[in-house]
């Protein structure tokens, strides 16, 4: 008895054909809401957190070992991409405090209209910059 194979792409073509259905929005034309900014700039933060606790090691092993090691340290975190790196970290830092304080808001039940949840969203960003700031302005 011999088997009788079909085509793959002529069945898939008779099925599935992409002539008649409408195309989704590109990512060109479609405006990003603040919140899902937020959302990805939140798990972003959270992995330069990551690294900067790594950072944060090598700095407490470096002060351990030594006046030469952490000399060393001291001056690559003295460049500019180390100075970088450093404010950069500490954004991510007061980023993702204010957005987990706005999580535990959202965890009461409180904040998710929508007027309410861009301005949250605002507030978020404007409170890690402006925190940001003191502790680098504080800080010199």
């Amino acid at each position: 008895m011999r088997r009788r194979y079909w085509p793959l792409t002529t069945i898939r073509s008779k099925r599935m054909s992409n002539h008649d259905r409408p195309l989704s929005p590109h990512i060109s034309i479609y405006r990003w809401p603040i919140t899902m900014v937020l959302s990805i700039l939140h798990r972003v933060s959270g992995a330069a957190l990551s690294v900067g606790f790594v950072v944060l090691v090598v700095w407490l092993f470096d002060a351990a070992s030594g006046p030469e090691t952490y000399a060393i340290f001291l001056s690559a975190m003295d460049t500019v991409i180390g100075k970088l790196a450093l404010v950069g970290w500490t954004f991510a830092f007061f980023y993702h405090l204010s957005n987990g304080v706005r999580h535990l808001v959202w965890d009461s039940g409180r904040g998710f209209e929508k007027q309410q949840a861009n301005r949250s969203s605002w507030l978020v960003l404007i409170s890690a910059v402006a925190l940001t700031a003191v502790f680098w302005w504080g800080a010199s």
